[in-house]
């Protein structure tokens, strides 16, 4: 199925959550034995601070069991937390489809959503998180066919912070990196650009599962079902 136009990204929250599902079905097919597929949730927190102040409101209350005149606190009071922090933050819903090895995280692909690049602090926030599956090792696959905002790529921002030098790779794209050994000067890291085109078929890109082996995600059959799930085809 050709790519949609995502500038309008009404229905993306439904083909973002089926379209992992379906690259879920056909990776468990794929992988060697050993490795497991799943859908996991990626725990990162928004801070609002206007003015560079938290918002912060403390509650007090008294312990369950208060202590006799004179006395100490029971024994089974010790360590009850005496004060609630209401702090202003949201617990992202992002999930991810991960791969792990024996229990270790090795692989990830990763499908960018309009909350990820809304804001400047959110497109440091999640080009950090990126980034940070390759300083940690871990193979990534990175997936962006939102247009807006307008000149922002994760994949120009990974490769600033990597420190290497690429074409431009403007969104729609698709992009893979394989993480490799140290060596001298670093770490070797392997990169599979896919540009994509909205009204033509999706490619075929690797997802790394060490620096031997990999497996092809088919990125145009599964968005394809997905489309078709949340009746967009």
């Amino acid at each position: 199925m050709p790519l949609h136009d995502w500038t309008d990204d009404r229905g993306w929250n439904s083909l973002h959550h089926v379209w992992q599902t379906t690259m879920l079905t056909q990776l468990r097919d794929r992988l060697p034995e050993g490795y497991r597929a799943y859908i996991g949730s990626v725990p990162a927190l928004t801070i609002d601070a206007p003015n560079g102040r938290p918002d912060v409101n403390v509650r007090t209350w008294k312990p369950s069991v208060e202590p006799a005149a004179g006395g100490s606190a029971p024994a089974e009071a010790v360590g009850v937390f005496d004060t609630e922090a209401v702090a202003v933050f949201e617990l992202d819903p992002q999930t991810a489809l991960h791969v792990d090895l024996h229990g270790q995280l090795v692989a990830a692909v990763e499908i960018v959503s309009p909350r990820n690049k809304d804001r400047p602090d959110s497109r440091e926030r999640y080009t950090s998180r990126y980034f940070g599956y390759l300083r940690q090792g871990v193979h990534l696959l990175l997936i962006d066919i939102l247009p807006r905002p307008v000149g922002f790529s994760f994949a120009d921002a990974i490769a600033v912070n990597l420190g290497i030098e690429q074409p431009p790779c403007p969104v729609p794209f698709a992009v893979s990196y394989r993480v490799g050994e140290p060596v001298p000067e670093g770490t070797l890291i392997a990169r599979r650009l896919c540009p994509l085109r909205v009204g033509e078929p999706l490619p075929t890109v690797p997802l790394a599962l060490n620096v031997h082996q990999s497996v092809l995600i088919e990125l145009e059959p599964t968005y394809r079902e997905a489309a078709r799930l949340v009746y967009l085809d």
